[in-house]
């Protein structure tokens, strides 16, 4: 089954005589419960893609249809409720705010989306829990090892039980022990709860460890 489908994506920054072409016409077709990764060298356009397919960043020219939905006709109301609710993302900093503990940090997108407290509270606690983190729910960021902070990055984005799960080098700024450690949590929760991930990754042991495999160069995109 379809979850989503991009139509014609472009991308161009700048104006005048100084336009960048980032994306030259994307179509792509991404399965429901898939696993796909995205690789190609730096400047190719691998993470504006994935900004555009999470509505994080809107495309110059094309369409994104998620579930068969035109995802950039919605309203700025509509188009902020599906990033929190349909899309998780990681990225390779983990971005965890550094006044709150691990699971604060975990129950800030069910909060911001309208979840009572203590319902907010107990799905992070059981998610940190069943990712090894028991022991460290009231630790801040600054406390935490580096795997141990995109562990808490990983669950606070599937807090909300995203339909898909995006990845920009999630595993970029560890050693390979901890990015391998993270790797298999994030195939494992694919497994476990069905979630499609897009993962973009310079690594090509773990890319090879995807369904799928979609390379970017020059704004384009081919499957290997």
């Amino acid at each position: 089954m379809e979850l989503i489908r991009t139509k014609g994506l472009k991308k161009v920054y700048g104006d005048g005589g100084k336009k960048v072409e980032v994306l030259r016409g994307i179509d792509v077709s991404i399965e429901k419960g898939a696993t796909l990764a995205v690789v190609g060298a730096s400047g190719a356009g691998k993470s504006t893609f994935l900004n555009i397919l999470g509505a994080l960043d809107r495309p110059s020219s094309g369409e994104i249809y998620f579930s068969g939905e035109p995802v950039f006709r919605y309203d700025d109301k509509k188009l902020a409720a599906f990033r929190n609710r349909s899309v998780g993302f990681i990225f390779q900093f983990h971005h965890l705010l550094p006044e709150f503990t691990a699971l604060e940090n975990v129950m800030l997108p069910s909060l911001i989306g309208g979840t009572d407290f203590n319902d907010a509270r107990e799905r992070a606690r059981r998610l940190l829990v069943e990712v090894g983190l028991e022991g460290r729910l009231e630790h801040k960021p600054g406390e935490l090892s580096g795997g141990e902070q995109q562990r808490t990055a990983v669950v606070r984005a599937l807090m909300q039980s995203p339909e898909v799960l995006l990845a920009d080098e999630p595993t970029g700024n560890l050693d390979t022990r901890t990015g391998e450690e993270v790797f298999d949590l994030i195939l494992e929760l694919n497994r476990t709860m069905g979630t499609t991930m897009v993962i973009v990754t310079h690594n090509e042991k773990l890319a090879s460890r995807l369904g799928r495999r979609l390379k970017m160069a020059d704004g384009f995109i081919t499957e290997e």
